[in-house]
């Protein structure tokens, strides 16, 4: 007979589950007990959004679910940005949540949700367990779920007697996934459709990346001589020195990519949704799209429910790729120039536009690109400073960038605790100021645990983002996009970490080395000047002053 938290974490070791997130709560203490004898690490965190963006980062980095515990009420309230992190960015992740006892259901019992209604459009899926005896089934069901079709997270809500009441119940084994298989008709609907255009581009994006696909897809655009997009954060897809990766499709995406969008005669889209942002704003209308599509996803509930493919494929974008790069090219012969001009472009899109300020965030990047050592994992929040990021820095490695397509910030110093937590290895969070400050006290967290990560905080006392758009609408018209900052290098200094301002940009090379040095949590703020807005605008440039 064991207990229900005992059988709960005897299904996790099972599932291969190596660590946790979490921030404890009454609801689960029986979970707890069990986690204490399974030899699973439990990360405890400072508050659930940054543990469910941790548990995110993880899925994101290991291609199995990320696992994270949160307590009913508040705690599951707070984790809901990051499981909406999970289910837009199409992250494995399973979730369990404490529930009140079952006989108090139905009488507004202290911290009561009804986790179905709140969490439904915003997961993959809710389940609540209402027997001890069912929880292998529940966990195997959970785990698969958040791995098939469309990965995202699952939700598992664990009323507390539930958990401390024991059962006689035989372990569920891990099921290993069927190796992906693609259809040799499939591989020759896409080679013909390509056959017949004369300005194609490959888009790459999606979940469950790997090396190997990476591999693949220069094989494939090598031989075939096809230009090579990636979606929305996801520019570790592709090695950017590679003469056929021709940029990313993100916020403020350079101009003439978004208009070869509607140039191109055929997207390939590969595991990417194409959504709102790669799609440039819909630039290219979903009710009416002149340009061919030939949608590859591994979920056919995708395949059509925004633009119609041509043809759409159910598989996944690796076990595609895998396939492609037998082909023997070469492509057609116009395909060459239509590539070298959109490589000319994101090479152009390169050469540093100055900003105002003595510390400019185009020549940081370059530095920071010079310094990063091998292996390091590189994360990010949402805001404009993450401009100069995607503009400036040239991503080599796949698994080497976290990045939350949804927009959340906060993000990217959560996830850069798990990459640290998970690789051994360095990784640097480039935050900004409002961003940090949503997450900061995850500070902690790192601290316990001995994770190594620099945060590199752009610092401009606003909401810039916000900002920016508040200046194009209404200008000089300021309102709720300032910030009270605190001195960020002492705030790391007063959790035990290392600490530093830079105000110059030659003072970022040697704070970068000694922040990396001090072997484990560092802060390096740049004070930023308030006119550097965008990459190609100031602030008083968008106001039109």
């Amino acid at each position: 007979m064991r207990h229900g938290g005992q059988i709960l974490a005897d299904a996790l070791a099972i599932q291969g589950v190596k660590r946790v997130f979490s921030v404890p709560g009454e609801s689960f203490l029986a979970a707890l007990d069990g986690l204490y004898r399974s030899g699973i690490e439990n990360v405890v965190c400072r508050q659930e959004g940054g543990a469910a963006m941790m548990a995110e980062a993880n899925g994101k980095l290991t291609n199995a679910p990320g696992v994270l515990f949160v307590t009913r009420g508040p705690g599951a309230t707070n984790a809901s940005a990051g499981i909406h992190v999970a289910m837009h960015d199409s992250t494995p992740m399973v979730v369990f949540i404490g529930q009140i006892a079952r006989g108090h259901r139905d009488r507004a019992a202290f911290q009561e949700v009804d986790y179905k209604a709140f969490l439904g459009d915003i997961a993959k899926a809710v389940f609540e367990v209402g027997e001890t005896a069912r929880l292998p089934e529940y966990v195997s069901r959970a785990f698969h779920t958040a791995m098939s079709g469309r990965p995202g997270p699952v939700v598992l809500a664990l009323p507390e007697d539930m958990l401390s009441e024991t059962a006689d119940v035989p372990d569920l084994p891990a099921i290993a996934p069927a190796p992906a298989a693609v259809a040799p008709a499939q591989v020759e609907a896409v080679m013909a459709a390509l056959a017949a255009a004369k300005a194609p581009l490959v888009v790459a994006g999606g979940a469950l990346w790997t090396a190997e696909a990476s591999a693949d897809l220069a094989r494939f655009a090598e031989a075939q001589g096809l230009p090579v997009a990636v979606s929305f954060r996801r520019q570790d897809y592709l090695d950017n020195r590679n003469q056929h990766y021709v940029g990313d499709l993100s916020v403020g995406m350079r101009p003439d990519l978004k208009a070869a969008l509607a140039e191109a005669d055929l997207l390939l889209l590969l595991g990417t949704r194409f959504g709102d942002v790669a799609s440039g704003g819909y630039a290219i209308d979903p009710g009416a799209p002149g340009t061919r599509i030939v949608h590859v996803h591994p979920d056919p509930d995708e395949l059509g429910r925004v633009f119609r493919p041509d043809p759409g494929i159910v598989a996944s974008a690796p076990a595609m790729l895998a396939a492609l790069a037998e082909q023997n090219g070469p492509g057609r012969e116009e395909w060459g120039p239509w590539r070298s001009r959109l490589r000319a472009g994101y090479e152009a899109w390169l050469e540093p536009v100055e900003t105002p300020g003595a510390v400019k965030l185009e020549r940081v990047v370059a530095e920071l690109g010079r310094l990063l050592p091998d292996g390091a994992t590189l994360a990010n929040g949402a805001g404009n400073y993450n401009m100069w990021l995607h503009r400036y820095h040239r991503f080599t490695r796949p698994k080497s960038y976290l990045g939350a397509t949804s927009g959340s910030m906060g993000y990217g110093f959560p996830a850069a605790i798990a990459a640290a937590l998970e690789t051994g290895r360095l990784a640097v969070a480039w935050e900004g100021d409002g961003c940090f400050q949503m997450t900061l006290n995850e500070m902690s967290t790192a601290v316990q645990h001995g994770a190594q990560v620099v945060v590199i905080v752009a610092n401009n006392g606003r909401y810039g983002t916000i900002r920016m758009h508040q200046e194009r609408a209404y200008p000089g018209r300021v309102s709720g996009t300032d910030l009270a900052n605190p001195d960020f290098a002492a705030l790391a200094r007063a959790y035990g970490g290392h600490g530093e301002v830079v105000v110059r940009d030659e003072d970022f090379a040697p704070a970068f080395g000694r922040a990396v040095a001090s072997g484990g949590l560092a802060v390096i703020e740049l004070r930023l000047d308030p006119e550097a807005l965008t990459t190609t605008q100031t602030l008083s440039e968008v106001r039109g002053d």
